[in-house]
């Protein structure tokens, strides 16, 4: 027998919206793998773990499970894990991570896939490389003047990568594996895109990686533009006003625009800026005028390109409190509502010329829920089918459209009281057959209420194994098994709980059985 081996980096990079003026140090560590000669690769082979900082402690695992612990006597940026022949023994899925000085652990590597397939006498033993990942930098669309760079992830050092387009017999390109077992492409075309690697000239590609789309656009796509702090508020005088427009790309410009009926206004106001993809507006009373709406759009930096689409619209509500208080009501009337019902609420003010904002009561503050401009004395806000987390206390203002924009004090409150749990969550798997050990395991809670705490739940175990706040106004979250094993194995269900704008918790989704295979 002897053992064929072949190598996958699977190189996991997501981004995700960072919290608001914070900056984040990535410390997740990169494992790659050497061998002694890539004529055969799989003969003495040895995995390096590098650190994003010096540290004493670095930690290998194999398919879920620690293999190696090594604690150092010099602080390092990197350990080499010696394998050696590859054998059924220790090929699987690798993954490192590195001490922090705090005595905990950075989060796990990218996942290292050394395999090895045994060759039956007589017939000979043929290389049949597994397929690289392919990734895209930082769009995966084309538009005159935006770089755009495909990544070909191999994981084994000193490989040559080729990339191919669908449907163009003549278009490949050559490159060598950075330091890590990465190889850039740039893109100027759009197209269907894969790549593969070969250890040496003489050897034959490996498979072939996922498809990658690259898309031609005429017009950048819309960034999404919201208000500063954890949710929108209906803002005193002595507030700082402004708002964040954030891009799917950094590199960029940014404009604002207030709507002033058909017509864009571009407003030249203050703006700062703690990440390339986003930047934030100051308002003073000149710019926020009657509150908006807004819109926000970017273009390439230095480029000769126009503006992108708008961003959703976004409103601003300023009330100095100095107009007598409107009167709410609801229909029908409470407290105790019945779940699933529709409940009106009418915001009636003296006059016409006025806008409306409905806002609720929550511990942390009042959250503004919406704004109506409805040329009339009174404005309606529909909830629909409410539930548990709907219960709580709301209010309104109303503000005058003309100059100086005088705003109410806010209405007496009316009290929302919803019995029972909230909708019962839906879990879903993110993968079709048994999730093999080493590989991480996705599952989607999805809820009807926004902004809440999402848990991951194993069998009849009361405490959760994956927690997850949800990304504002977003009613569902993926949560992650990372790195599974046969200790995974076993029946997961999801809930979400929130501590405003009511305590409550709801029922547990139906389960969702997780089956590990090669454990």
């Amino acid at each position: 027998m002897s053992a064929l081996v072949a190598l996958l980096l699977l190189w996991g990079l997501t981004l995700g919206p960072a919290a608001e003026g914070a900056v984040f140090f990535k410390t997740q560590p990169s494992l790659w793998a050497d061998s002694k000669s890539l004529l055969e690769p799989w003969a003495d082979m040895t995995l390096t773990c590098q650190a994003r900082l010096e540290t004493l402690d670095f930690q290998l695992f194999k398919d879920g499970v620690v293999q190696k612990l090594v604690h150092l006597d010099i602080p390092d940026m990197e350990y080499q894990f010696p394998l050696g022949a590859v054998t059924n023994d220790n090929r699987g899925l690798y993954r490192c991570r590195s001490g922090l000085s705090s005595g905990t652990w950075t989060e796990l590597s990218n996942l290292l896939e050394v395999t090895g397939t045994e060759t039956q006498h007589p017939a000979p033993s043929t290389e049949t490389l597994p397929p690289p990942l392919l990734s895209v930098e930082p769009v995966s669309w084309i538009i005159p003047g935006l770089n755009v760079t495909l990544l070909c992830h191999g994981g084994l050092r000193g490989v040559s990568f080729l990339l191919r387009r669908e449907g163009d017999d003549e278009f490949l390109e050559v490159a060598e594996t950075r330091k890590e077992g990465v190889a850039s492409f740039p893109v100027h075309q759009a197209g269907n895109y894969s790549c593969s690697y070969q250890t040496h000239a003489a050897g034959g590609p490996s498979e072939p990686s996922a498809t990658v789309t690259i898309e031609e656009v005429a017009v950048l796509p819309p960034p999404v533009l919201t208000s500063w702090g954890q949710y929108p508020k209906i803002l005193g005088p002595g507030n700082r006003v402004g708002l964040i427009c954030v891009a799917p790309l950094g590199g960029a410009e940014f404009g604002l625009w207030r709507l002033e009926g058909s017509v864009h206004k571009e407003l030249q106001v203050p703006m700062s800026s703690t990440s390339p993809d986003r930047v934030f507006f100051d308002l003073d009373t000149e710019a926020l005028g009657d509150g908006g709406p807004f819109i926000c759009r970017y273009r390439l930096r230095g480029k000769d390109t126009v503006w992108s689409e708008d961003s959703e619209p976004t409103e601003l509500v300023r009330s100095d409190e100095s107009l007598p208080a409107p009167v709410l009501t609801a229909e029908p009337a409470g407290p105790r509502i019945a779940p699933g019902s529709l409940v009106e609420l009418r915001c009636a003010a003296p006059g016409g010329g006025k806008r409306f904002a409905l806002q609720r009561e929550d511990p942390g503050g009042r959250r503004l829920l919406a704004v109506r401009r409805p040329g009339r004395p009174h404005a309606v806000f529909q909830l629909r089918d409410v539930s548990a987390a709907d219960s709580a206390n709301y209010s309104c203002v109303y503000v005058d459209l003309a100059p100086p924009f005088a705003g109410s004090a806010p209405s007496a409150p009316v009290e929302l009281r919803v019995d029972g749990p909230p909708p019962q969550p839906q879990l879903r798997a993110l993968w079709t057959r048994p999730v093999r050990a080493g590989r991480d395991a996705f599952l989607r809670c999805e809820g009807r209420v926004p902004d809440v705490v999402f848990e991951l739940l194993r069998g009849a175990e009361a405490e959760p194994v994956v927690t997850l706040s949800a990304a504002r106004d977003s009613q569902s979250a993926d949560l992650a098994l990372t790195f599974v094993g046969p200790q995974h194995t076993g029946n997961y269900s999801c809930r979400y709980r929130a501590q405003w704008p009511a305590d409550f918790v709801s029922e547990p989704s139906d389960p969702v059985e997780l089956l590990v295979a090669g454990s």
